[in-house]
C-alpha cells in the first residue's frame, strides 16, 4: 500500500486558501468602484431642485446638463 503524500495536500490546501482570498480582495475592489460610480451619477444631479422645492435657482448654480 502507498504512503499518503501529505506535502502534496497541503499544497492544494494553501492554493485553495490563496485563490479564495484572492476572490474575495477582488470582489471587495469591485464593490468600492461600483460605490463611486453612484456616487458620482448622484453628484451630477445637485442642479436639479427636488420636489417641493420652492425658489428660482441661483445665479452662481450652472443649468443642469442635458
Amino acid at each position: 500500500m502507498a504512503t499518503p503524500n501529505y506535502g502534496y495536500e497541503k499544497r492544494q490546501k494553501e492554493l485553495a486558501k490563496k485563490r479564495k482570498k484572492e476572490d474575495k480582495l477582488k470582489a471587495k475592489s469591485e464593490r468600492k468602484l461600483g460605490e463611486h460610480g453612484e456616487e458620482l451619477e448622484q453628484d451630477g444631479e445637485e442642479g436639479t431642485p427636488l420636489p417641493g422645492e420652492q425658489g428660482e435657482p441661483d445665479a452662481t448654480s450652472e443649468p443642469p446638463a442635458v
